[in-house]
C-alpha cells in the first residue's frame, strides 16, 4: 500500500506526532465551522451535550490519532492497516456488550469476518509479523479499540438528537483541539520541517481525512448505527489500492484483487438489508 505509506512518510518527515494530530484536528475544525455557520447552524448550548462531545473527542480522536501517529514511526503501514481494520470487530463487540446493537445475525458476523480477512489479504502482514507484537503494534491495536469505543459512544449519546452531522463534527473536532492544546508546550513546539510534501499531506489529512470524513462518519452512524459505520474502515485499503494504482502506478496483484473482493462482499453482508435470523 505504497500510497498510504508515502503519505505516512511525508507526514513523519516534517512534523512530530503531536504536531500532526493537533494540525489535523484544527484544520478539520477550521474547515467545517465556517460552512456550518454559513448554513445557519449553531453550536450546542447544553453543557451535558458538550460533556459527551469532549468524551467522544478523547476516545475517537485524540487518543487513537496520537497512538497511530506514534506507532507508525516504528512499524510499517501494512501492519498498521491490518490492526486498524480490527476497529469494526471492537465496535461490534462493544456495541453488543452495552446494548447499542445486539442484532448480530449470522450474515452480519460473516460480513465482519470476510471484511477483515480481505484486509489481511490486501496488506499481507505476515511479511512483517514481528511488528504486530511490538509496542507500535500494541499501540495500533489500542487505537483501534479506542475507535470502536468512540463509534459506540457517539451512537449512544450524540446521534439521533436532532443535531446535524456537520455541526456535531465541527463541535467534536473543536473539543478535540482544545483537549490536545495543553500538550503543545511539552511535545509540540519543536521546529517542524516545512517540506512541501509533508505540508501537502497534512492539509489533505486535516481537510479531507478529518473534516470531511467526520461529517460522513456522523451521518452514517445516525443512519445505520455505529457498527455499520465502523465497517467503512474495511474500505480504506481498497481506496489506497486504487489511489496507488492511479497515481503511483503500483501493481495490483491477484492477491490484492481477491482481498478487495472479500472486503466488498463483507461490507455488503453487514448492511441493514441483511435478513435477521436470530
Amino acid at each position: 500500500m505504497g500510497f498510504r505509506l508515502s503519505l505516512d512518510q511525508a507526514r513523519v518527515a516534517g512534523f512530530n506526532p503531536v504536531q500532526i494530530v493537533f494540525a489535523r484536528l484544527l484544520l478539520g475544525f477550521l474547515v467545517l465551522t465556517p460552512i456550518a455557520l454559513s448554513r445557519g447552524l449553531r453550536f450546542p448550548r447544553h453543557g451535558r451535550l458538550w460533556g459527551h462531545l469532549f468524551v467522544a473527542a478523547l476516545v475517537a480522536n485524540v487518543v487513537p490519532y496520537l497512538l497511530f501517529s506514534v506507532a507508525e514511526e516504528t512499524i510499517g503501514s501494512n501492519v498498521a492497516g491490518v490492526l486498524n481494520a480490527t476497529t469494526p470487530l471492537w465496535t461490534l463487540l462493544l456495541a453488543f456488550l452495552v446494548g447499542v446493537d445486539r442484532a448480530v445475525t449470522v450474515k452480519k458476523a460473516a460480513g465482519f469476518a470476510l471484511g477483515f480477512l480481505g484486509v489481511v489479504v490486501i496488506f499481507s502482514p505476515w511479511e512483517s509479523a514481528s511488528e504486530i507484537a511490538s509496542w507500535g503494534g500494541l499501540a495500533c491495536l489500542a487505537a483501534a479499540a479506542s475507535y470502536g469505543l468512540g463509534y459506540v459512544y457517539m451512537g449512544r449519546y450524540l446521534t439521533g438528537r436532532g443535531i446535524p452531522p456537520l455541526m456535531l463534527s465541527a463541535a467534536q473536532l473543536g473539543a478535540a483541539t482544545v483537549l490536545l492544546a495543553p500538550a503543545l508546550p511539552f511535545a509540540g513546539l519543536e521546529s517542524p520541517v516545512w517540506r512541501l510534501d509533508a505540508v501537502a499531506s497534512l492539509l489533505v489529512l486535516g481537510v479531507l481525512g478529518t473534516g470531511a470524513a467526520y461529517v460522513l462518519n456522523y451521518r452514517i452512524i445516525d443512519d445505520e448505527g455505529p457498527t455499520a459505520a465502523s465497517v467503512v474502515t474495511y474500505l480504506l485499503p481498497v481506496v489506497a489500492v486504487v489511489l496507488g494504482w492511479a497515481f503511483l502506478r503500483e501493481a495490483v496483484t491477484t492477491a490484492i484483487v481477491a482481498g478487495i473482493a472479500l472486503v466488498l462482499a463483507g461490507v455488503t453482508l453487514t448492511r441493514k438489508r441483511s435478513i435477521e435470523i436470530g
